[in-house]
């Protein structure tokens, strides 16, 4: 009997909407999920521990990466770069634990073509206002950085519905039925795999 291969469960959207919560949830509730950690040029903020949610590296180390072919999705975002290691994840997907991985939409369409069999959702907002209190709340950025993920969301949300790249779209609003939504799409795309 052969093992059942693993999932790559990519879950996107603009800062704010409860995609970390989302997936902090998911990863305590799915026996078989592990976290990717993605590699990132932006710097460390106060209470991140490289190698947990990121592992922080230098410009000229995500260049070679690149390079190398060693990144399954990379991309630029507010002028970092971020990635994901493609070994760790094709280890994992092949023994088959279900990989959740918190990317943009640049690095989910990427995947959307080099793993078309990605379980790939979409968080929105309940609505801007909503997103704008999120990330006032978060007291973790200038009123600029604020306002320029704010814009940012914009042109994610509507990449996202008009470039067919995610198959699912969920609003977060109540955090525990969004994670009951996330949940019943892996199950639903299991089982028909």
């Amino acid at each position: 009997m052969s093992a059942r291969r693993g999932k790559l469960l990519v879950i996107s959207g603009p800062s704010g909407a409860g995609k970390t919560s989302i997936c902090d949830q998911l990863l305590r509730r799915i026996p078989n999920a592990r976290w990717s950690v993605s590699v990132t040029t932006r710097p460390k903020r106060g209470h991140e521990v490289d190698g947990q949610a990121y592992r922080f590296i230098s410009a000229a180390e995500f260049d070679r990466l690149v390079a190398a072919g060693e990144l399954l999705e990379h991309a630029d975002y507010l002028g970092n770069r971020y990635g994901t290691p493609r070994t760790p994840v094709e280890q994992a997907v092949a023994r088959g634990e279900v990989v959740v991985l918190e990317i943009d939409v640049q690095g989910a369409a990427q995947l959307a073509r080099r793993a078309p069999d990605s379980i790939r959702v979409f968080v929105l907002p309940p609505t801007m206002q909503t997103l704008k209190a999120r990330l006032e709340g978060r007291r973790t950025e200038s009123e600029a950085l604020q306002r320029q993920r704010l814009a940012e969301a914009d042109g994610e949300i509507a990449f996202a519905r008009g470039e067919g790249v995610y198959q699912h779209f969920i609003t977060n609003d109540i955090l525990e039925d969004s994670v009951a939504q996330v949940l019943e799409i892996l199950r639903k795309e299991t089982a028909s795999a």
